[in-house]
């Protein structure tokens, strides 16, 4: 299980959550050896602090849950996650510029973040429940063209979560050594190894314990 718990993402991007449910988060990571935590970015601080020395990652949220602000809002809120102590970044595109065809727009906007983030991994979150095929393919295609390192399905604050077709179609536009994050809905062990073996590299949930222990999360 430690190969499995080095790819989650320990997540907790509720409204609700307080310090205290972040410092446990952490601690989570800690003893389970997750890759790291996914934190909205007024807990970025508490998170580096509860994890300085472990090799645990703390991941940011940008534009979450809608993506629809100006680009501009993202791009600050990403150079404030990085100056907190960030060193990933997942942010939320704009579903209707993508799907209205307004690509430059899309694709500036991901400059923009990946630019703002000064090198550190930025994942591109694609809602994928509200695309269609060719959309998807399209946000694969403008995220990589972006400067980003990784695709994500979705922020599980949709309509629907990960799909394994949709991770096999993200992986088979992004080719091999993209990141691919599934995330949204991965609550049990089955779930989470049908997504790596659709071609994701990294398991975003909130039932990270649960899934590590083989339990429904």
């Amino acid at each position: 299980m430690h190969h499995l718990a080095a790819c989650i993402d320990h997540t907790l991007l509720l409204p609700a959550a307080t310090e205290t449910d972040i410092e446990a988060l952490c601690l989570e990571a800690r003893d389970y050896r997750f890759f790291g935590v996914c934190v909205n970015g007024s807990w970025v601080q508490t998170a580096c602090r509860e994890l300085r020395g472990s090799a645990a990652s703390v991941v940011c949220a940008v534009g979450f849950p809608l993506g629809t602000m100006a680009s501009e809002a993202k791009r600050l809120e990403t150079e404030l996650a990085i100056s907190d102590g960030a060193q990933e970044i997942d942010f939320v595109l704009n579903v209707g510029r993508l799907k209205q065809g307004d690509k430059s727009y899309v694709l500036n906007e991901i400059k923009e973040v990946a630019k703002a983030a000064h090198g550190r991994r930025v994942k591109v979150i694609l809602e994928t429940c509200l695309l269609n095929k060719e959309e998807k393919i399209l946000a694969c295609r403008l995220a990589m063209d972006g400067g980003a390192h990784f695709v994500k399905t979705s922020t599980g604050f949709s309509t629907a979560g990960a799909l394994v077709s949709d991770v096999r179609l993200m992986r088979e536009t992004v080719g091999p050594d993209f990141g691919v994050k599934a995330s949204g809905g991965i609550r049990d062990l089955r779930t989470a190894v049908a997504m790596i073996e659709a071609g994701a590299t990294r398991i975003g949930t909130s039932a990270s314990v649960a899934i590590v222990k083989g339990e429904k999360g």
